[in-house]
Protein backbone atom coordinates (compact mmCIF):
# COMPACT_ATOMS: atom_id res chain seq x y z
CA UNK A 1 0.00 0.00 0.00
CA UNK A 2 1.20 3.60 -0.61
CA UNK A 3 2.58 5.48 2.04
CA UNK A 4 -0.18 8.34 2.56
CA UNK A 5 1.42 10.88 4.93
CA UNK A 6 -0.74 13.84 4.29
CA UNK A 7 -4.68 14.93 4.01
CA UNK A 8 -6.27 17.94 3.61
CA UNK A 9 -10.12 17.49 5.16
CA UNK A 10 -12.93 19.57 6.29
CA UNK A 11 -14.54 19.21 9.34
CA UNK A 12 -18.17 20.93 10.01
CA UNK A 13 -19.41 20.17 13.36
CA UNK A 14 -23.35 20.31 14.15
CA UNK A 15 -25.81 23.06 14.71
CA UNK A 16 -27.78 23.71 18.03
CA UNK A 17 -31.22 23.08 17.49
CA UNK A 18 -33.61 26.08 17.75
CA UNK A 19 -35.46 26.72 21.10
CA UNK A 20 -39.57 26.70 21.36
CA UNK A 21 -41.87 28.91 22.17
CA UNK A 22 -44.97 27.27 23.33
CA UNK A 23 -47.71 27.11 25.74
CA UNK A 24 -49.27 24.88 28.01
CA UNK A 25 -52.30 23.73 26.48
CA UNK A 26 -55.17 21.57 28.97
CA UNK A 27 -58.20 21.22 29.69
CA UNK A 28 -59.25 23.07 32.74
CA UNK A 29 -56.08 24.44 32.86
CA UNK A 30 -56.56 27.87 30.93
CA UNK A 31 -53.80 30.20 31.99
CA UNK A 32 -50.70 26.78 31.45
CA UNK A 33 -47.85 29.34 30.86
CA UNK A 34 -44.88 28.86 28.80
CA UNK A 35 -43.55 25.41 28.68
CA UNK A 36 -41.12 25.16 25.53
CA UNK A 37 -38.43 23.35 25.43
CA UNK A 38 -34.24 23.68 24.64
CA UNK A 39 -32.81 22.48 21.32
CA UNK A 40 -30.24 20.29 21.86
CA UNK A 41 -26.16 20.47 21.53
CA UNK A 42 -24.81 20.19 17.88
CA UNK A 43 -22.48 17.28 17.13
CA UNK A 44 -18.74 18.29 17.63
CA UNK A 45 -15.97 16.53 15.83
CA UNK A 46 -12.75 14.80 17.56
CA UNK A 47 -9.33 13.69 16.54
CA UNK A 48 -8.10 10.38 18.51
CA UNK A 49 -4.27 8.66 18.12
CA UNK A 50 -4.69 5.06 17.30
CA UNK A 51 -1.65 2.89 17.07
CA UNK A 52 -3.99 0.58 14.91
CA UNK A 53 -4.01 2.83 12.68
CA UNK A 54 -1.05 3.55 10.20
CA UNK A 55 -1.30 5.77 7.35
CA UNK A 56 -3.66 9.23 6.56
CA UNK A 57 -5.31 6.68 3.40
CA UNK A 58 -8.62 7.17 4.22
CA UNK A 59 -8.35 11.05 4.57
CA UNK A 60 -7.48 11.43 1.35
CA UNK A 61 -10.52 10.30 0.14
CA UNK A 62 -13.29 10.98 2.14
CA UNK A 63 -12.25 14.67 2.71
CA UNK A 64 -15.79 16.02 4.13
CA UNK A 65 -16.66 15.02 7.50
CA UNK A 66 -19.84 16.36 8.81
CA UNK A 67 -21.78 16.20 12.41
CA UNK A 68 -25.35 15.93 12.68
CA UNK A 69 -27.41 18.85 13.91
CA UNK A 70 -29.39 19.26 17.20
CA UNK A 71 -33.07 18.70 17.30
CA UNK A 72 -35.55 21.52 18.23
CA UNK A 73 -37.06 22.18 21.68
CA UNK A 74 -40.45 21.29 21.98
CA UNK A 75 -43.60 21.89 23.80
CA UNK A 76 -44.30 20.35 26.98
CA UNK A 77 -41.10 21.08 28.40
CA UNK A 78 -39.67 18.78 26.42
CA UNK A 79 -35.52 19.79 25.25
CA UNK A 80 -34.41 18.22 21.47
CA UNK A 81 -32.03 15.68 21.74
CA UNK A 82 -28.12 16.26 21.25
CA UNK A 83 -26.51 14.64 18.12
CA UNK A 84 -23.87 12.36 18.51
CA UNK A 85 -20.08 13.39 18.21
CA UNK A 86 -17.87 12.30 15.29
CA UNK A 87 -14.67 10.78 16.29
CA UNK A 88 -11.43 10.21 13.25
CA UNK A 89 -8.94 7.93 13.98
CA UNK A 90 -5.78 9.02 13.25
CA UNK A 91 -2.40 7.37 13.45
CA UNK A 92 0.04 8.38 16.04
CA UNK A 93 2.82 10.80 15.40
CA UNK A 94 -0.35 13.10 13.16
CA UNK A 95 -0.07 16.87 13.05
CA UNK A 96 -3.07 18.80 12.65
CA UNK A 97 -2.73 22.38 11.60
CA UNK A 98 -5.22 24.71 10.09
CA UNK A 99 -4.71 25.07 6.40
CA UNK A 100 -6.49 28.82 6.16
CA UNK A 101 -4.08 30.71 9.10
CA UNK A 102 -1.18 27.66 9.46
CA UNK A 103 -1.61 27.31 13.51
CA UNK A 104 -0.80 24.44 14.94
CA UNK A 105 -4.39 22.65 16.30
CA UNK A 106 -2.67 19.64 17.82
CA UNK A 107 0.44 16.91 17.56
CA UNK A 108 -1.01 13.42 18.58
CA UNK A 109 2.10 11.22 20.26
CA UNK A 110 0.28 8.86 21.87
CA UNK A 111 -2.11 6.11 21.52
CA UNK A 112 -5.74 7.58 22.77
CA UNK A 113 -4.83 10.79 22.62
CA UNK A 114 -7.83 13.35 21.94
CA UNK A 115 -8.14 16.32 20.17
CA UNK A 116 -11.56 18.98 20.04
CA UNK A 117 -11.09 20.09 16.30
CA UNK A 118 -14.44 21.92 16.33
CA UNK A 119 -17.10 22.23 18.60
CA UNK A 120 -20.96 21.88 17.58
CA UNK A 121 -23.28 24.85 18.04
CA UNK A 122 -25.42 25.06 21.89
CA UNK A 123 -29.17 24.71 21.59
CA UNK A 124 -31.32 27.58 22.23
CA UNK A 125 -33.34 28.71 25.00
CA UNK A 126 -37.34 27.60 24.73
CA UNK A 127 -39.43 30.76 26.19
CA UNK A 128 -39.56 28.81 29.36
CA UNK A 129 -36.29 30.53 30.29
CA UNK A 130 -37.92 34.15 29.56
CA UNK A 131 -40.69 33.68 32.32
CA UNK A 132 -41.19 36.65 34.51
CA UNK A 133 -43.17 38.31 37.26
CA UNK A 134 -43.82 40.63 34.30
CA UNK A 135 -43.52 38.33 31.39
CA UNK A 136 -46.36 35.85 32.03
CA UNK A 137 -46.58 34.86 28.61
CA UNK A 138 -43.23 35.15 26.62
CA UNK A 139 -42.79 34.40 22.97
CA UNK A 140 -39.14 34.87 23.31
CA UNK A 141 -36.78 31.98 22.23
CA UNK A 142 -32.88 31.92 21.18
CA UNK A 143 -31.73 29.77 17.40
CA UNK A 144 -29.33 27.31 18.53
CA UNK A 145 -25.71 28.50 17.51
CA UNK A 146 -23.81 27.46 14.21
CA UNK A 147 -20.92 24.76 14.52
CA UNK A 148 -17.65 25.60 13.67
CA UNK A 149 -15.99 24.78 10.50
CA UNK A 150 -12.87 24.40 9.74
CA UNK A 151 -9.97 23.55 7.01
CA UNK A 152 -7.43 20.79 8.22
CA UNK A 153 -4.14 19.74 7.21
CA UNK A 154 -3.07 16.42 8.59
CA UNK A 155 0.33 15.87 8.43
CA UNK A 156 2.15 12.35 9.73
CA UNK A 157 5.24 12.59 10.93
CA UNK A 158 7.00 8.87 12.02
CA UNK A 159 7.54 8.51 15.75
CA UNK A 160 11.49 6.81 15.55
CA UNK A 161 14.35 7.58 18.17
CA UNK A 162 16.43 7.31 14.44
CA UNK A 163 16.55 8.76 11.77
CA UNK A 164 18.61 7.66 8.58
CA UNK A 165 19.89 10.31 6.45
CA UNK A 166 22.11 9.77 2.99
CA UNK A 167 22.23 9.42 -0.54
CA UNK A 168 20.18 7.21 -2.66
CA UNK A 169 22.09 3.94 -3.24
CA UNK A 170 23.76 5.07 0.10
CA UNK A 171 22.64 1.41 1.80
CA UNK A 172 19.87 2.93 4.03
CA UNK A 173 17.74 0.39 3.58
CA UNK A 174 20.34 -2.10 3.84
CA UNK A 175 21.47 -1.08 7.22
CA UNK A 176 18.21 -1.23 8.63
CA UNK A 177 17.27 -5.26 6.98
CA UNK A 178 20.78 -5.68 8.72
CA UNK A 179 20.21 -4.54 12.50
CA UNK A 180 16.18 -5.24 12.54
CA UNK A 181 13.15 -7.36 11.04
CA UNK A 182 12.55 -4.29 9.05
CA UNK A 183 12.48 -6.12 4.75
CA UNK A 184 12.37 -2.86 2.58
CA UNK A 185 13.38 -3.27 -0.83
CA UNK A 186 16.40 -2.86 -2.10
CA UNK A 187 18.06 -3.15 -5.11
CA UNK A 188 20.96 -1.69 -7.58
CA UNK A 189 19.26 1.65 -8.57
CA UNK A 190 18.69 5.13 -6.91
CA UNK A 191 15.46 6.12 -5.06
CA UNK A 192 14.68 2.16 -4.56
CA UNK A 193 12.98 3.46 -0.92
CA UNK A 194 9.90 5.67 -2.08
CA UNK A 195 8.38 5.57 1.02
CA UNK A 196 9.41 6.08 4.86
CA UNK A 197 10.23 2.22 6.41
CA UNK A 198 10.43 1.97 10.64
CA UNK A 199 12.70 -1.24 12.03
CA UNK A 200 12.61 -1.77 15.67
CA UNK A 201 16.36 -2.78 16.65
CA UNK A 202 16.28 -5.04 19.53
CA UNK A 203 20.10 -4.73 21.94
CA UNK A 204 19.17 -7.02 24.27
CA UNK A 205 15.60 -8.44 25.86
CA UNK A 206 15.12 -5.45 27.21
CA UNK A 207 16.95 -2.49 25.51
CA UNK A 208 15.18 -1.72 21.62
CA UNK A 209 15.26 2.02 19.71
CA UNK A 210 13.20 2.18 16.64
CA UNK A 211 15.21 3.34 13.31
CA UNK A 212 13.40 5.27 10.54
CA UNK A 213 14.56 4.78 6.79
CA UNK A 214 13.71 7.91 4.38
CA UNK A 215 14.05 8.32 0.61
CA UNK A 216 17.19 9.25 0.05
CA UNK A 217 18.25 13.39 -0.43
CA UNK A 218 20.15 14.40 -3.38
CA UNK A 219 21.76 18.15 -3.98
CA UNK A 220 18.88 20.43 -5.35
CA UNK A 221 16.09 18.96 -3.38
CA UNK A 222 15.33 22.36 -2.01
CA UNK A 223 14.28 23.26 -5.41
CA UNK A 224 12.55 19.95 -5.79
CA UNK A 225 15.00 17.69 -7.32
CA UNK A 226 14.66 13.69 -6.82
CA UNK A 227 12.02 13.07 -4.22
CA UNK A 228 12.35 17.03 -2.57
CA UNK A 229 12.25 16.87 1.22
CA UNK A 230 8.52 16.11 1.40
CA UNK A 231 9.82 12.67 3.66
CA UNK A 232 12.29 14.85 5.64
CA UNK A 233 9.62 15.55 8.11
CA UNK A 234 9.73 11.85 9.36
CA UNK A 235 13.35 12.80 10.99
CA UNK A 236 12.09 15.98 13.18
CA UNK A 237 11.07 13.84 16.18
CA UNK A 238 14.22 11.41 16.21
CA UNK A 239 16.76 12.22 18.67
CA UNK A 240 19.54 10.97 16.83
CA UNK A 241 20.42 11.21 13.00
CA UNK A 242 22.65 8.58 11.55
CA UNK A 243 23.91 9.67 7.77
CA UNK A 244 25.12 7.35 5.82
CA UNK A 245 27.99 7.71 3.39
CA UNK A 246 28.82 5.24 0.30
CA UNK A 247 32.71 5.29 0.44
CA UNK A 248 32.87 2.78 -2.35
CA UNK A 249 30.91 4.88 -5.37
CA UNK A 250 30.43 3.00 -8.20
CA UNK A 251 31.51 6.50 -9.97
CA UNK A 252 35.17 6.96 -8.99
CA UNK A 253 34.32 10.74 -9.97
CA UNK A 254 32.50 11.24 -7.05
CA UNK A 255 33.85 13.42 -4.72
CA UNK A 256 32.15 11.78 -1.52
CA UNK A 257 33.29 14.17 1.05
CA UNK A 258 31.50 17.12 -1.09
CA UNK A 259 28.74 14.95 -1.63
CA UNK A 260 28.69 14.71 2.46
CA UNK A 261 28.44 18.37 2.72
CA UNK A 262 26.01 19.46 -0.20
CA UNK A 263 23.35 16.76 1.72
CA UNK A 264 24.35 18.72 4.93
CA UNK A 265 23.82 22.29 3.64
CA UNK A 266 20.18 21.04 1.83
CA UNK A 267 18.76 19.62 5.59
CA UNK A 268 20.07 22.85 6.83
CA UNK A 269 17.73 24.29 4.45
CA UNK A 270 15.20 22.43 5.00
CA UNK A 271 15.20 23.05 9.00
CA UNK A 272 17.48 24.75 11.13
CA UNK A 273 16.41 22.59 14.27
CA UNK A 274 17.20 19.06 12.61
CA UNK A 275 20.35 20.08 11.36
CA UNK A 276 21.24 20.97 14.89
CA UNK A 277 20.51 17.48 15.91
CA UNK A 278 22.85 15.25 16.61
CA UNK A 279 24.34 13.16 13.84
CA UNK A 280 26.63 10.59 13.37
CA UNK A 281 28.73 9.34 10.39
CA UNK A 282 28.14 5.75 9.09
CA UNK A 283 30.78 5.20 6.52
CA UNK A 284 29.08 2.08 4.47
CA UNK A 285 30.23 -0.39 2.14
CA UNK A 286 33.90 -0.58 3.65
CA UNK A 287 34.02 -4.71 2.40
CA UNK A 288 34.42 -2.87 -0.89
CA UNK A 289 37.86 -1.21 -0.06
CA UNK A 290 41.25 -2.31 0.74
CA UNK A 291 42.56 -1.76 4.27
CA UNK A 292 44.92 1.01 3.20
CA UNK A 293 42.40 2.68 1.40
CA UNK A 294 40.53 2.30 4.65
CA UNK A 295 42.15 3.92 6.32
CA UNK A 296 42.76 6.87 4.54
CA UNK A 297 38.79 7.36 3.60
CA UNK A 298 38.30 7.08 7.50
CA UNK A 299 41.01 9.55 8.28
CA UNK A 300 39.81 11.86 5.40
CA UNK A 301 35.92 12.07 6.92
CA UNK A 302 37.48 12.74 10.53
CA UNK A 303 39.66 15.66 9.54
CA UNK A 304 36.65 16.94 7.47
CA UNK A 305 33.85 15.96 10.44
CA UNK A 306 36.21 16.39 13.43
CA UNK A 307 33.40 17.29 15.59
CA UNK A 308 30.87 13.76 14.67
CA UNK A 309 31.79 10.35 15.70
CA UNK A 310 32.61 8.33 12.89
CA UNK A 311 31.88 4.90 12.38
CA UNK A 312 33.13 2.51 9.95
CA UNK A 313 30.60 -0.41 8.44
CA UNK A 314 29.64 -2.60 5.65
CA UNK A 315 26.04 -3.07 5.77
CA UNK A 316 25.24 -5.90 3.71
CA UNK A 317 28.29 -8.22 5.37
CA UNK A 318 27.54 -6.73 8.89
CA UNK A 319 30.54 -5.54 9.75
CA UNK A 320 31.01 -2.92 12.56
CA UNK A 321 26.72 -2.92 12.58
CA UNK A 322 26.50 -4.44 16.16
CA UNK A 323 29.05 -1.72 17.53
CA UNK A 324 26.59 1.03 15.95
CA UNK A 325 23.31 -0.08 17.56
CA UNK A 326 24.97 -0.91 21.25
CA UNK A 327 26.48 2.95 20.44
CA UNK A 328 22.96 4.57 19.79
CA UNK A 329 21.43 2.20 22.84
CA UNK A 330 24.17 3.61 25.43
CA UNK A 331 23.34 7.03 23.78
CA UNK A 332 19.36 6.69 23.95
CA UNK A 333 20.24 5.51 27.70
CA UNK A 334 21.92 8.88 28.49
CA UNK A 335 18.74 10.89 27.54
CA UNK A 336 16.06 11.96 29.75
CA UNK A 337 12.91 10.53 28.44
CA UNK A 338 9.71 12.72 27.08
CA UNK A 339 7.35 11.84 29.69
CA UNK A 340 3.85 13.35 28.72
CA UNK A 341 0.34 11.41 29.54
CA UNK A 342 -2.35 10.74 26.80
CA UNK A 343 -5.42 13.25 27.17
CA UNK A 344 -7.91 15.02 25.51
CA UNK A 345 -6.84 18.72 23.61
CA UNK A 346 -9.61 21.57 23.30
CA UNK A 347 -8.03 23.26 19.96
CA UNK A 348 -11.40 25.19 19.61
CA UNK A 349 -9.70 27.49 22.73
CA UNK A 350 -5.39 27.64 21.71
CA UNK A 351 -4.21 30.87 21.02
CA UNK A 352 -3.55 30.33 17.37
CA UNK A 353 -1.32 33.66 17.51
CA UNK A 354 1.13 31.52 19.80
CA UNK A 355 1.70 28.97 17.30
CA UNK A 356 1.73 30.53 13.88
CA UNK A 357 4.77 29.40 11.66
Amino acid sequence: MKFIDEAIIQVHAGKGGNGSASFRREKYIPKGGPDGGDGGRGGSIWARADRNVNTLIDYRYARIHRAKNGEPGRGSDCNGKSADDIELRVPVGTLIKDKETGATLADLTHHDERVLLARGGQGGLGNLHFKSSTNRTPRQFTPGEEGESKELQLELKVLADIGLLGYPNAGKSTFIRSVSAARPKVADYPFTTLHPNLGVVRVDDNKSFVIADIPGLIEGAAEGAGLGHQFLRHLTRTRLILHLIDCAPLDESINIIEQAHALVTELKKYDETLYQKPRWILLNKIDLLDEATQQQVVSTIKEQFNELPVFSISALTGEGTKAVTYAVMNYLDTLSPIEQEPGEIDSTHLDNTAHEE
